[in-house]
């Protein structure tokens, strides 16, 4: 079953993930919930997610920076802060061209 529409939530994909594996959808969205929680728990400890062929989620780091807030056109000081990057693998690339 391909999931198809302008946008996917986390439910079309729980209901996805349900479909195409046989579990329940309460299942599903347990496993979903695991995956997601297991990748956000290795990105805070500093560990880089590699799911090869699909894509690769690490963390980098933004140096603080000076911005001007776009109301008043005053200066403002944007900290430095932790953002995270997902690269996409060949075969995802492969899949979507």
């Amino acid at each position: 079953m391909m999931i198809r529409g302008v946008k996917v939530n986390k439910n079309d994909l729980v209901a996805n993930v349900a479909s195409n594996s046989g579990l329940s959808k309460s299942d599903a969205a347990k496993a979903v919930d695991a995956v997601f929680d297991s990748i956000t728990s290795s990105l805070k400890g500093g560990t880089e997610v590699r799911l090869v062929g699909f894509g690769t989620f690490n963390v980098t780091q933004r140096r603080a920076s000076e911005g001007r807030n776009p109301r008043t056109g005053e200066k403002i000081q944007i900290p430095a802060s932790n953002q995270p990057k997902f690269r996409a693998g060949k075969s995802l690339k492969d899949a979507v061209n």
